[in-house]
């Protein structure tokens, strides 16, 4: 995946589109992770993050890169966590700029 122009893309985009892709039925991905079909539902709609250890079992399952989709989760995880800070986006900045100095 091209990280650098994937900006908007959530894990549950990602994950209704490789279930699109494969014309699977939320339930079925569902059963793959044990979880029923409504939370698959919340997932894809960004209502609900999915735990972090059904990732690797997703990316098995839809045979993509697991760091693949752990980078869409971290990322999911950082939206939440700034989405209400006024400052939210100048800290992402700082780091960033923190990372591309390493």
């Amino acid at each position: 995946m091209d990280f650098q122009n994937s900006h908007s893309i959530t894990l549950g985009d990602k994950l209704r589109q490789l279930r699109d892709e494969k014309n699977l039925m939320q339930r079925e991905v569902a059963a793959v992770i044990e979880v029923d079909g409504a939370f698959i539902s919340k997932v894809e709609n960004n209502e609900k993050p999915i735990n972090r250890k059904h990732l690797a079992t997703l990316s098995k399952f839809f045979k993509v890169q697991e760091d693949e989709l752990q980078t869409l989760w971290l990322a999911d995880k950082i939206r939440l966590i700034i989405r209400e800070e006024k400052l939210g986006k100048q800290a992402i900045q700082i780091v960033f700029n923190y990372f591309n100095q390493q």
